[in-house]
């Protein structure tokens, strides 16, 4: 085939509307705007309802979440927040600030109060996934947790 015929091709595939072919792992979800937290799942199986939001700037994000046990009682809570990047289905959050503290529970270890403000210079990295699936967010964390969110406003 040609130049001239591959670039013909190429036209018409565009003018008809016949999509091409992107890999899924090149492909970097969707993720500006606000999720409404819904479940914490632990690396060995264990399942908690999580309450709260996290927001995505185009380059910020904040998360305000709580971990809720099986009486409805709130356990764990965490407030985090800072800049992040995102890599294709990478997505490395920079903390900047930290507050959290919780009650073991099935999966999770008791967390003692922890407050910590730090400039972006010393920012902690965390290489985590995204994967979003219609209005479904799926955060994987390096330890193996993962939070699911749905999507509450763009």
């Amino acid at each position: 085939m040609t130049w001239i015929d591959a670039m013909k091709r190429l036209a018409l595939m565009i003018l008809v509307g016949v999509p091409m072919s992107v890999p899924v792992s090149a492909q970097t979800p969707e993720i500006t705007g606000a999720w409404a937290a819904q479940t914490y799942v632990m690396n060995g199986g264990a399942e908690h309802r999580a309450e709260g939001r996290i927001f995505f700037t185009e380059s910020d994000w904040q998360v305000v979440y709580f971990v809720v046990d099986e009486a409805g009682i709130v356990r764990r809570g965490s407030a985090e927040g800072g800049t992040y990047t995102l890599e294709g289905n990478t997505l490395i959050f920079l903390h900047l600030h930290h507050l959290s503290t919780g009650a073991a529970m099935e999966g999770l270890e008791e967390a003692p109060l922890r407050m910590v403000a730090r400039g972006a210079e010393d920012a902690v990295e965390e290489r985590s996934t995204v994967r979003v699936e219609g209005d479904r967010l799926v955060l994987g964390f390096p330890s193996g947790n993962r939070l699911i969110f749905t999507r509450s406003s763009h």
